[in-house]
C-alpha cells in the first residue's frame, strides 16, 4: 500500500470536529445533542442576503477575479472606514473564508522552519495551517486563573529566536473570548517593530466586544504599516459561515502580490458568496445591535450557570461568543467523549471541545473545555443542567 505524506501524518485532527462521529452516533440513538463545540451561530442571516440571491440576473455563474470583485472590495473599504480603519480596495484580497486568508498569509510570508509566536489557547487550525506551510507555532500560554490575560511582554521577547518571523493574535479571541487592551497591542507593536516581524491579526469577531469601547485593529497601530496582515470574515458577523467569504488586508504590497500568486493558483473566491456578502455589508445597524445584545445575554446566562456548578470555573469573556472553562475532571477529552457515548440527562447530552487541542504547549488545557454560546437560552439552560448532572455521574470527576 502506498504511504501517506509526512505532512499528512503530522496534521492534527480538529479538537472542534474530531468528536463529531460520536455526536452523530448519539443523535442516531435519539439523544438531543447540545452543540457547544463549534462557533456556528444560530441567529438568522440578514434577509437582504436571501433577497439578493432570489434576484440574481445572470445567465452564467462565472469566475470572479482572483482577488475578488472590485465592487466587493470597495464595499469592504466602506465597512472599514465606518470602523476608523483606512485601507484601499487594492489592499484587500477576498478569500474563501478567513481560513484561506490565514493559510495564504503563512504560505506567502513564512519559509519551512520559520516560527510564529502565538498566545494560547488559540484557534486550533492555526497549527494546521502552519504545518501546511512548514512553519512552527511557538506557544505563549495564558492562564485561566488570570482571565487569559496576555503575559508580560517580556515573555514574547524570550521566545524570539533567529527563526522567528511573526506574531499571531486573535482579537477578540477564539477560544477564550479575551479582548486585548490598547496598551497590550501597542507593546506587541513595539516588539514587532524592534525585531522586524510580521503581525498577523485575526479580527473576525470585531463586532462582538463587551468592553464598552470599539476593538482597536492592528491596522490602526502606528509605525508598522508594512508588517500587519489582518484576517477578516463575514461568517460570524452576518451569520453566513456557509458562503465562505473572508478577506486578507495588508498595506504591504510585496506580500499582497505574493498572496495573489496563491489566489491565482486556486482561481477565484466564491461568486455567489461575494454577491451575498456585498449585500450584507449595508444591512441596518439594528441587525448587528440585536445580534450583539443576544450574544451578551447568552454569555451572562451561561457564565452564571456554569460557574454555579461546584468545581467549574470560567473567567468572564469580553468578546466573541466563546469561553474556556476548567472542569473538575482528570481528563477533559475523555469526559467529552463519555458525555457523547455513555451519558444523557433528560434525553440530552453536551458536545464540547476539549481545550488541550487549543494549546501547543504540552500539558496545558487537560482539564479545560471550550464552549460556544451559540444556542438559544432555553438550550443553554438545559446544557448547564446536563453538564452538572454529567459531572455528578462521571467516574473521573475529582473531589470538589
Amino acid at each position: 500500500m502506498p504511504t501517506i505524506s509526512r505532512r499528512g501524518a503530522v496534521m492534527p485532527a480538529s479538537p472542534i470536529r474530531k468528536l463529531a462521529p460520536l455526536a452523530a452516533a448519539a443523535h442516531a440513538k435519539g439523544v438531543k445533542i447540545l452543540s457547544l463545540n463549534i462557533g456556528q451561530p444560530d441567529l438568522p442571516t440578514p434577509r437582504e442576503a436571501f433577497e439578493v440571491l432570489k434576484h440574481i440576473d445572470r445567465t452564467v455563474l462565472e469566475y470572479s477575479p482572483s482577488d475578488g470583485y472590485d465592487r466587493m472590495r470597495r464595499k469592504m473599504t466602506e465597512y472599514y472606514d465606518r470602523n476608523g480603519i483606512e485601507v484601499t480596495p487594492e489592499q484587500i484580497i477576498i478569500t474563501s473564508g478567513g481560513s484561506e486568508a490565514v493559510l495564504f498569509s503563512f504560505l506567502a510570508a513564512l519559509d519551512p522552519g520559520d516560527e510564529v509566536i502565538l498566545p494560547e489557547p488559540a484557534y486550533a487550525n492555526y497549527v494546521s495551517f502552519s504545518k501546511t506551510a512548514g512553519a512552527r507555532i511557538i506557544g505563549l500560554p495564558c492562564s485561566i486563573d488570570h482571565g487569559f490575560k496576555l503575559p508580560p511582554i517580556e515573555e514574547f521577547e524570550k521566545r524570539i529566536t533567529p527563526s522567528t518571523k511573526a506574531i499571531l493574535i486573535c482579537n477578540p479571541n477564539n477560544p477564550t473570548g479575551s479582548v486585548y487592551t490598547d496598551e497590550e497591542l501597542e507593546q506587541i507593536r513595539d516588539v514587532v517593530k524592534k525585531h522586524d516581524l510580521y503581525l498577523f491579526s485575526d479580527e473576525v469577531y470585531r463586532e462582538f466586544c463587551y468592553t464598552g469601547k470599539p476593538i482597536k485593529s492592528a491596522l490602526q497601530l502606528e509605525g508598522i504599516d508594512d508588517k500587519v496582515v489582518v484576517i477578516d470574515s463575514v461568517s460570524k458577523r452576518y451569520n453566513e459561515c456557509g458562503i465562505r467569504i473572508g478577506a486578507l488586508v495588508t498595506r504591504n504590497k510585496l506580500l499582497h502580490d505574493t498572496v495573489m500568486k496563491f489566489c491565482q493558483a486556486r482561481l477565484s473566491p466564491p461568486l455567489l458568496g461575494q454577491i451575498v456578502a456585498e449585500a450584507s455589508i449595508d444591512i441596518p445597524n439594528s441587525y448587528m445591535e440585536e445580534a450583539f445584545g443576544e450574544y451578551r445575554r447568552r454569555r451572562d446566562f451561561l457564565l452564571k450557570g456554569i460557574n454555579s456548578i461546584p468545581g467549574v470555573y470560567s473567567p468572564m469573556p469580553m468578546g466573541a461568543f466563546y469561553t474556556v472553562a476548567r472542569l473538575p475532571v482528570d481528563d477533559a477529552e475523555d469526559f467529552c467523549k463519555w458525555c457523547l457515548t455513555d451519558f444523557s440527562y433528560k434525553g440530552a447530552t453536551v458536545f464540547m471541545a476539549p481545550a488541550a487541542g487549543f494549546y501547543t504547549t504540552p500539558g496545558y488545557g487537560k482539564n479545560e473545555v471550550r464552549m460556544a454560546y451559540v444556542l438559544k437560552q432555553e438550550d443553554l439552560e438545559l446544557a448547564v443542567e446536563v453538564l452538572a448532572a454529567a459531572l455528578d455521574a462521571y467516574p473521573g470527576t475529582l473531589p470538589r
